[in-house]
């Protein structure tokens, strides 16, 4: 396995240097055939298209789910250059747009923030494209690969530029709160099904979701305010849009908070519902007495 590892990793290295056109060729090749050969993993985009768009015809949710492979292996392959390429390359295929002033106060400011950063397929390259441009501390939390080897290398890549702190979901929130209140940022991902502890059901798409509530509660503990960040890949690489602060956020409510970031999540998914994680089983924990959708 560990040959297998150092073999896949030397190849990301050599594809870093591959122009982007070949790259994004590459990957949606590869899309196709794990549309394809994924049986398991497709059911579950399917089962999650048709929860979540009961409307769309069945032909309409199929298209969506072969781009999502797509996405998927673009996403990954694009890893290759997001963390070996020259930083100027990397710098040149990432664009940020969107609200100038919270753009700015990412960069240049001080104030405890929290990015919410949904699971697009982005979601690394907006990291990169944030953080390169900062000297403050960013926090962000992942789950350890079973693969040493390969757990190393995506750590090591998410902390390839600017101070990034990455932390596993084991550690706890003191530092991260620490984290916050120092004035750093804290890039965050709640939107997926990690079980029934220290977590609120609340609507997804119109279907009760395991949701964390980490969100709202950083929020308030941290005195952070929430900037979303949606991630897109484009032809030339990434666009990286900066939405406002969110206002009046977090409440008193955290349950009423958790459902407002999943509606508002649902309004930036709509506007590219094939860029989304479907391939993650966000319906696997069913409240008490329901039975599994997969």
């Amino acid at each position: 396995m560990s040959m297998l590892s150092r073999l896949g990793i030397g190849f990301m290295r050599v594809l870093a240097h591959v122009p982007l056109p070949l790259v994004r060729g590459f990957g949606a090749v590869l899309g196709r055939v794990l549309y394809v050969v994924a049986v398991p993993r497709r059911r579950v985009v399917d089962a999650n298209l048709a929860l979540c768009f009961p409307d769309r015809s069945r032909a309409e949710r199929a298209r969506l789910a072969r781009e999502t492979f797509v996405f998927v292996a673009q996403s990954w392959l694009d890893r290759s250059w997001l963390w070996h390429a020259p930083e100027a390359l990397v710098a040149s295929r990432l664009k940020v747009v969107g609200a100038a002033a919270e753009i700015d106060e990412i960069a240049n400011g001080h104030e405890p923030m929290i990015l919410f950063a949904p699971h697009f397929y982005g979601l690394d390259a907006a990291a990169t494209a944030l953080t390169m441009h900062t000297s403050r501390p960013s926090t962000t939390i992942y789950t350890t690969q079973r693969n040493l080897l390969v757990d190393e290398w995506i750590r090591e890549g998410r902390k390839r530029f600017g101070n990034v702190i990455a932390l596993n979901r084991v550690d706890g929130i003191k530092p991260i709160i620490t984290g916050l209140r120092k004035g750093g940022l804290l890039y965050l991902l709640p939107d997926m099904d990690f079980g029934r502890d220290q977590t609120v059901f609340v609507p997804f798409y119109g279907v009760q979701a395991s949701t964390m509530p980490s969100l709202s509660r950083f929020a308030k503990l941290g005195k952070a305010k929430v900037v979303p960040v949606v991630s897109k890949l484009a032809k030339g690489g990434y666009e990286i849009e900066v939405l406002p602060a969110w206002k009046d956020f977090p409440s008193d409510d955290v349950v009423a908070d958790t459902a407002l970031m999943n509606e508002r999540l649902m309004s930036y998914i709509d506007a590219m519902p094939s860029q989304y994680y479907w391939v993650h089983r966000r319906f696997k924990t069913r409240p008490e007495g329901e039975a599994s959708v997969y």
